[in-house]
């Protein structure tokens, strides 16, 4: 699944008359991609069934993967245009309106975020925008907390009766949250740092980039390292726990608490997802939460509409999609917390 991610952020781009134009020189590969897939869900149609994953109802079992294909392929579009990562809308709208288990949506909802998150991060590294040393010290922390959020996660839905509904209320909740740093958070271009604390002097937490809109080299150093990795701990025990991308509170602590510039803040964000969700990731793959064939038609689909709104990004108004969004999740809140407590009653 990651191979797919990455395949498609390798598409060789030039630039005329002003735009940019994307180039595929691998229609094979593509068309290859495209025959797997089909061959794939025809294969597993059986196991499909077998698993008992979905009550399909009256409809034929292929219109599943059919219908998270359009679904991932529209947050694909939202999402560049918004700066929210894909899981973040991905999770809780799928719990809410799709008949799955509630284990696979979190499942699918890390994979195609640390896919988003490998894609995009060697070409971050090589601007020097994503920074490894701030990286480094926040995950020895956020890498084991993410780590127990999945154990947590897998536990509650399979100790209890009726633990899945509890895992929903608490994602609705948590979309509040979401809801709320959305609304309030405010973001700093470049940030004034006048004095670093004295562990992030240390670690020598600095660096610089070249600025083309500056037209020059900014320097940058991180202070308040401490206080950032107590909330970073927080945040990838929840992205463990409920499969979310951990973007929306990445970027606010970086930039906000621990003075990153804004670009500094959203390509670190990726670099500390793609170890994150990766360790959380493992204990959904060791539960067999994991279902294929939920989270091949899902990243594909996410892909190509990624691909589609990194375009209409230039031509959207940002606070509309912002607040476009920021209604849609409270939308799934709203809907998640009401289908868990209908599921209690």
């Amino acid at each position: 699944m990651i191979v797919i991610g990455i395949h498609f952020a390798k598409q060789k781009t030039k630039v005329k008359k002003g735009a940019i134009v994307m180039k595929n020189k691998n229609l094979k590969w593509n068309i290859f991609l495209v025959l797997t897939l089909v061959s794939f869900l025809i294969l597993t149609n059986e196991c499909w069934s077998a698993e008992g994953t979905v009550d399909t109802g009256n409809l034929p079992w292929w219109i599943w993967p059919f219908i998270l294909f359009v679904f991932t392929f529209i947050i694909g579009i939202i999402a560049p245009m918004s700066g929210v990562g894909g899981g973040v809308l991905f999770v809780p709208l799928c719990t809410a309106f799709f008949p799955f288990s509630i284990d696979f949506i979190r499942g699918a909802g890390l994979i195609m975020a640390l896919t988003s998150a490998l894609s995009s991060l060697p070409e971050l590294i090589k601007k020097r925008l994503a920074n490894i040393k701030i990286m480094a010290p926040i995950v020895c922390i956020s890498m084991i907390t993410s780590i127990l959020g999945g154990i947590v996660g897998i536990w509650i839905t399979n100790a209890f009766p009726k633990g899945k509904y509890y895992i929903t209320i608490a994602l609705g909740l948590v979309l509040f949250v979401i809801f709320i740093v959305m609304l309030t958070s405010k973001r700093v271009e470049f940030p004034e740092v006048k004095t670093q604390d004295s562990l992030s002097k240390t670690l020598d937490l600095k660096g610089d980039w070249f600025e083309p809109s500056l037209n020059k080299t900014v320097e940058y150093k991180i202070t308040r390292l401490p206080v950032g990795i107590i909330f970073f701990a927080l945040v990838g025990f929840i992205a463990g726990m409920f499969g979310l991308g951990a973007g929306w509170a990445n970027v606010p602590v970086l930039n906000l608490v621990m003075g990153a510039p804004i670009k500094i803040a959203t390509s670190t964000s990726m670099a500390i997802i793609s170890v994150n969700d990766a360790a959380a990731a493992w204990i959904y793959i060791s539960k067999g939460a994991v279902l294929p064939v939920i989270v091949i038609p899902s990243i594909i689909g996410i892909s190509i509409g990624a691909r589609i709104g990194a375009r209409l990004a230039v031509r959207v108004k940002p606070a509309f999609v912002k607040y476009l969004v920021m209604a849609i999740m409270l939308l799934a809140a709203v809907l998640n917390i009401f289908k868990g407590i209908k599921g209690l009653m």
